[in-house]
């Protein structure tokens, strides 16, 4: 069995073994729930958290928006123009209604220093750097992570009603290093940043500020909870900043690291 770590203070705690991240997601505050079980007698001090992490998560789906920077729009209506969908992006940007799309159930998702996936069918990919949200059952934004969208241009550019194809299949998305549990969400000064290896040599670097974001992170969460339930709450992806050019895509063996402040590194390989 995989042992549920809590960090604080730059100490690190074994859960007890009934512990399960499912219960957080289901407390009504998810923040003081996590308290206490660090106050449990069985959380045991370790010296250090295991080498091998987990993606963050348990029985929650993760869902994302998309077009919530004005980068990410330009970079759509580019991508859109041969099909004549191009419009459908810039509408999307100034409406009251975001774009939120699902993206993975957690068998679908790729663990720190796990491989994520490009398509066969697909030539044109790039990886979406996201700052992604926890949030609870009851709708409410208790921390966040760093996410992977990985994302085919080509297959969505075809065509909008392609986007499920281009956004949703095995290990299509990563999460992690850790999950921050706090009441305080990154300021808009925070700096999310990607990096792409190709033999070891970086091939694409980028990076954008949340506070480029366009749509209030709450607003998002409301919209998502609207008409539909999480009974083991859920992550929602916040969309992408950092697109590369037009001219780059994936291959196998590109090494991808998305760092964000507060959170640390989230690095896969290509397969």
């Amino acid at each position: 069995m995989d042992d549920w770590v809590a960090e604080m203070n730059h100490e690190y705690y074994r859960l007890s073994a009934t512990w399960e991240l499912d219960v957080l997601f289901t407390a009504s505050s998810p923040h003081e729930f996590l308290q206490l079980a660090l106050k449990d007698k069985k959380a045991g001090l370790l010296t250090a958290p295991s080498t091998r992490l987990l993606a963050p998560l348990q029985s929650q789906e993760v869902w994302a928006a998309g077009v919530t920077y004005y980068r990410s729009r330009t970079a759509r209506m580019e991508e859109s123009k041969l099909s004549g969908g191009d419009s459908f992006y810039d509408k999307v940007y100034d409406a009251e209604r975001p774009e939120l799309f699902f993206k993975a159930t957690p068998h679908r998702v790729a663990a720190p220093g796990d491989t994520v996936r490009i398509r066969a069918d697909s030539n044109w990919n790039v990886p979406e750097p996201e700052l992604t949200l926890a949030i609870n059952s009851q709708g409410r934004i208790f921390g966040y992570t760093i996410g992977n969208d990985m994302s085919s241009r080509d297959i969505e550019g075809a065509n909008p009603l392609y986007l499920p194809q281009a956004k949703v299949y095995d290990r299509s998305a990563a999460l992690g290093p850790c999950l921050v549990v706090s009441d305080q969400l990154p300021g808009p000064e925070t700096i999310i940043s990607i990096e792409i290896l190709r033999g070891g040599s970086l091939v694409f670097a980028g990076e954008t500020t949340i506070g480029q974001i366009k749509r209030p992170l709450a607003s998002l969460a409301e919209w998502l909870f609207r008409e539909n339930s999480f009974p083991f709450g859920c992550y929602l992806m916040t969309g992408t900043g950092v697109i590369p050019p037009d001219t780059f895509t994936l291959q196998r063996g590109d090494e991808i690291r998305i760092t964000l402040s507060g959170v640390g590194t989230l690095c896969n390989t290509v397969a």
